[in-house]
């Protein structure tokens, strides 16, 4: 892994596919399935090109993109369903998060969990 982006998945609605990084095949089936139907609804709802990943801290990030002669994508129409999937999905991309920080850079999980619980009692 370099020390920028890792995307975990995608889907492109000009090809009408979906990516998953095997190197995160050890994610539950069901969150598997649950990321395709984000990506591909997506992609469905306002075009281009969407992925979701992780950032060098371990954060999950969205990114939507299109191709410049798309000019039926809907540049507004995405960044509110961005915003709309990171409300509604909090708890699979702290999931996420806390995964991909254990698994893939190995951080110790314990301390994690802790910061974890911190966070939420201030809030």
């Amino acid at each position: 892994m370099s020390g920028s982006r890792v995307v975990l998945c995608g889907a492109n609605a000009y090809d009408k596919k979906y990516y998953f990084n095997k190197e995160f095949a050890k994610l539950p089936q069901s969150i598997q399935e649950e990321l395709h139907i984000i990506c591909v609804l997506f992609t469905e709802e306002v075009g281009g090109i969407f992925t979701i990943g992780f950032e060098e801290d371990g954060s999950v990030t969205m990114q939507t993109e299109a191709a410049e002669e798309d000019y039926l994508y809907d540049e507004i129409g995405s960044g509110l369903l961005v915003s709309e999937v990171r409300r509604k999905r909090t708890e699979l991309f702290e999931s996420l998060s806390l995964y991909y920080r254990a698994v893939m850079l190995k951080e110790d999980v314990t301390q994690l969990l802790e910061r974890q619980e911190e966070g939420e009692e201030t809030e």
